[in-house]
Formats: C-alpha cells, sequence, structure tokens
C-alpha cells in the first residue's frame, strides 16, 4: 500500500491578518513575486524580490531561501502569490502566507 499523499495547503491572509501576523513573527521574510519593474514601482519595505514569472531562477532562488522561515508573500492582485506558496509548499516550504489582493489593497507603508 502506497502512503497518502500530502496534501498541500497553504494559507491566504487578508491585510489585517497579514499585518498581525507579520508584526508579532520573529521568523518573518517578505517575498515580492513581481516583476522588477513592479517592484522597483513600488513595494512593501523589506520584501526581498523573488519573479515568479521567471521559473527558473524562481526555483533557483527558493533553492537559497531558509525553509525553517515563514514567508509572507504577496504580488499585484493575489494570483501570483498564490502561485508561489503552492510552489514553495510543494517543494517543502511549510510557513508560507499569501496576500489576499496583493499589494493593489495594501494599505501599508510602501517604498518606491
Amino acid at each position: 500500500m502506497t502512503p497518502p499523499k500530502k496534501l498541500y495547503l497553504m494559507k491566504s491572509y487578508s491585510q489585517d491578518e497579514w499585518k498581525t501576523a507579520l508584526q508579532n513573527d520573529k521568523n518573518a521574510e517578505i517575498l515580492d513575486v513581481r516583476s522588477a519593474d513592479e517592484y522597483e514601482e513600488s513595494h512593501i519595505p523589506g520584501a526581498k524580490l523573488i519573479n515568479v514569472q521567471e521559473p527558473q531562477k524562481f526555483m533557483d532562488q527558493l533553492k537559497a531561501l531558509e525553509k525553517s522561515k515563514h514567508y509572507y508573500v504577496y504580488c499585484n492582485s493575489g494570483n501570483r502569490g498564490n502561485q508561489a506558496c503552492l510552489v514553495m509548499d510543494h517543494n517543502g516550504f511549510e510557513h508560507v502566507y499569501n496576500l489576499e489582493g496583493g499589494i493593489q489593497e495594501w494599505d501599508g507603508e510602501k517604498d518606491s
């Protein structure tokens, strides 16, 4: 008998949930999974750019990340963030949190 497959579940947080969790998480890292141009235009302070639309580069950058950290992921609207979280979860990252609505909905601080 083969063991059951792991069911991959990632958590999407509302703006308030994401902010609160991030502020209270001493093991947190923010990932912006948009393009470099989008990042340059505006991003959440402290976010590391890791573009999910460049698959090989994205996977290479994932390999350099510590799997023990908690990753707070965002994109423009939430779709790419969700995709990135699923890939991360599938690759052994247990603590990944997508920002619902992405930076479009973000009412917190932004750098540009």
